[in-house]
């Protein structure tokens, strides 16, 4: 595996961001920043051997730090929301920074989306990987405990990105890392994504309430718009967004999605197929959970190339512990205890079908 680094630019204080780029014998490239660990391109070739980007982004680091959006961000430490940004552990209140309201979202004002990690290129399993670390200081955002986050980003020979997670703390803490990978497989900027066909292996889902913080819920799939066990497209499934009251709360989808666990360990959890380029995404982790977003806060967005991301102009798929899962004891529990270790893998694998 070819693993290239140049200058992407440099923050208002001077140190230099870098761009990673990685290349496989398939013509696949992926490019990979260490400011926020952000996926830059995801480019595959599609089913007429065209090079196809599916990652939506920007050009330019000086984009990133302005307009934000968590596109292809890596997101801590805690992905997704922690209702009235506040938790517990054992009796101790932790009040974290409130961004969305009366909550948090994605780690609040400045997650891990928003800082420089140290980057290395290290040989690991017998492949070279993008090693990326950040030490988040005890308190930061709110959260207790000195936290050494630790992720790795690979591109296999088939195509598959793969981004394992790492984590210690010196304090009992909430951690719960993922990707925020806006992906569209007809290609970034190339319209809407209502006829991706989706397949989730998750036969439950979490509601929410009008502030998209879980009820606590953990209710089926079935006869319901989120029943994705049987392959259907997005727009398939939005068809009822006027009427069903989910939809309605999350303007579309987002929603976190309970994986069916068979045999444990990384297994598949969703599938998605774009017809006009054959491309085909799967998804395997050993999270619990997975968001599906369907790119509801779109709105016209100038990305790479000057293309136009539009309302539905791609969709997200979040591998996590459930939103809220800190207020909520039922809940997978994110608590990461004093001399504990995070470990979880994610792999996002494209190929092709005619």
């Amino acid at each position: 595996m070819k693993i290239t680094s140049e200058t992407f630019g440099r923050l208002a204080d001077g140190r230099e961001a870098k761009l990673f780029t990685f290349q496989n014998g398939n013509g696949t490239v992926l490019k990979i920043t260490n400011y926020g660990g952000i996926i830059v391109s995801f480019i595959t070739p599609d089913k007429n051997g065209r090079p196809c980007d599916v990652n939506l982004g920007y050009d330019t680091l000086e984009e990133y730090l302005r307009r934000g959006m968590f596109f292809g961000a890596l997101i801590g430490r805690y992905g997704n929301r922690i209702g009235g940004a506040k938790f517990e552990i054992d009796g101790v209140v932790y009040h974290v920074t409130p961004n969305e309201g009366n909550n948090q979202l994605h780690g609040g004002k400045t997650g891990f989306d928003k800082v420089l990690w140290d980057a290395a290129i290290i040989e690991d399993d017998g492949s070279r990987k993008l090693e990326l670390t950040y030490l988040s200081r005890d308190g930061e955002e709110g959260f207790p405990g000195n936290l050494r986050a630790r992720v790795l980003y690979s591109l296999s020979e088939d195509n598959a990105l793969g981004i394992e997670y790492f984590a210690e703390t010196d304090k009992d803490t909430v951690v719960n890392l993922t990707n925020h990978a806006y992906f569209n497989l007809g290609g970034h900027g190339s319209g809407d994504v209502l006829g991706h066909r989706v397949k989730l292996y998750a036969s439950a889902f979490n509601p929410i309430d009008a502030e998209s913080i879980p009820t606590g819920e953990i209710r089926p799939v079935a006869g319901t718009p989120m029943d994705f066990t049987q392959a259907k497209t997005i727009g398939e499934g939005l068809a009822l967004e006027d009427s069903d009251e989910q939809l309605g709360m999350g303007n579309g989808f987002d929603h976190n999605f309970v994986i069916d666990r068979r045999q444990g360990g990384v297994e598949k959890a969703a599938e998605i197929v774009c017809d006009a380029t054959g491309i085909r995404l799967e998804v395997f982790t050993d999270e619990p959970g997975v968001q599906l977003y369907s790119g509801n806060f779109l709105d016209g967005i100038r990305g790479k190339g000057g293309a136009v991301y539009d309302r539905r102009g791609a969709f997200c798929l979040e591998t996590q512990y459930f939103p809220d899962s800190p207020n909520k004891p039922h809940f997978p529990s994110p608590i990461l205890r004093r001399g504990g270790k995070y470990h979880f893998t994610t792999l996002y694998k494209l190929s092709t079908q005619k």
